[in-house]
């Protein structure tokens, strides 16, 4: 294998077939055959559609991967699959595909972990990862402060949702609204031309006697019924919603909590470096306040560019190189997938 080895990556987790090849830190390809058109009517994510979407698309997505990257199956050194979190469904399709390949071209395996692959696309655009940062991961099911020591084997869940997370959040307050799926890109659009301070809506998990138990924990489902019920207000008393101060409330309000939970624990521990990972760190108000809240605190802010942030092979690609770089060892064939594995297992053995 040669000193920077080419690593390809397949994410199929959710509703987006990705497959990313990477040499070392370098991207080479940014496959994403996204199946959410399919899903939009029904308001949400259909696991039986997202399984058939991902056999369709995957061996027509990994064709495009290699041309895009100018390189054949056959120079891959190493392949990357996401392994859990995820819908059941979904992962067999993208462990199935990852176990062929490095059965077919007898090369190694690494079933990584979704959450800590959204850290680690960081070092794709960014450089090598400061070991140990504080990761801020948000996204569609997961909202966690993370200590990452060693993106490869070493992290710490120190807080994380207690019901909804951010994205999912985003996605009800936007059915509310009567905004497309998914809601995170549209509620950060209305908001643009919203009233952050119009609605004082809670902050969940804020309070002192809340801080002394969850300090880095997060909730949602306070402030999402807390929406609802401010809009049928205004619907029963004939007013019209004004969409736009209800998207820039709301969103203010998440991104409120998501930031200050997340430099409590640059404060608590120490550490002055921030990463942003996952689909709801492409929204532009939470890089804002982040940049913004950090620096006043003296602590640096690392976030990828937003199609780095949604769910892509890119990242997986990025974390496999990782392992393959660190001499990490090699998943079994015999690997199975974990619809809810926990972040600090970041890699499958069996």
């Amino acid at each position: 294998m040669r000193d920077e080895p080419l690593v390809l990556g397949i994410e199929t987790s959710c509703d987006e077939t990705g497959v990313g090849i990477v040499r070392g830190s370098t991207l080479l390809a940014d496959a994403v055959a996204s199946s959410v058109d399919e899903h939009a009517r029904f308001g949400g994510v259909v696991p039986e559609v997202a399984s058939r979407a991902h056999l369709e698309a995957m061996v027509p997505t990994i064709d495009r991967a290699c041309r895009d990257a100018g390189v054949a199956l056959s120079d891959i050194d190493a392949v990357a699959v996401t392994s859990g979190p995820g819908l059941a469904g979904a992962l067999l399709v993208g462990t199935s595909a990852a176990k062929a390949l490095s059965l077919g071209l007898g090369i190694p395996l690494y079933g990584v972990n979704h959450l800590a692959a959204h850290v680690a696309v960081d070092t794709l655009e960014n450089g090598p990862l400061p070991e140990p940062c504080i990761a801020l991961l948000v996204s569609g099911g997961h909202s966690s402060v993370l200590r990452v020591s060693d993106i490869t084997g070493d992290i710490d869940p120190l807080g994380a949702t207690l019901d909804d997370a951010a994205g999912e959040a985003f996605d009800k307050v936007a059915r509310l609204l009567g905004l497309p799926f998914p809601g995170g890109p549209w509620i950060d659009r209305a908001a643009v031309d919203g009233d952050r301070e119009a609605i004082d809506f809670p902050r969940g998990l804020s309070h002192a006697r809340d801080l002394e138990r969850h300090p880095y924990d997060v909730s949602f489902s306070g402030l999402k019924t807390a929406v609802a019920r401010w809009v049928e207000a205004r619907e029963r008393a004939g007013e019209a919603v004004p969409v736009a101060d209800v998207a820039a409330s709301f969103q203010e309000a998440v991104v409120d909590v998501l930031v200050r939970k997340a430099l409590a624990a640059c404060s608590d521990t120490g550490i002055d470096m921030l990463v942003l990972g996952g689909g709801v760190a492409a929204n532009s108000r939470l890089r804002a306040v982040a940049e913004a809240r950090a620096t006043a605190q003296g602590v640096r802010v690392r976030v990828p560019r937003p199609g780095l942030c949604t769910d892509n092979g890119a990242m997986v690609a990025a974390l496999g190189s990782l392992m393959v770089a660190r001499g990490r060892t090699p998943s079994s064939l015999a690997i199975a997938t974990d619809t809810s594995q926990p972040v600090d297992q970041v890699s499958a053995r069996e």
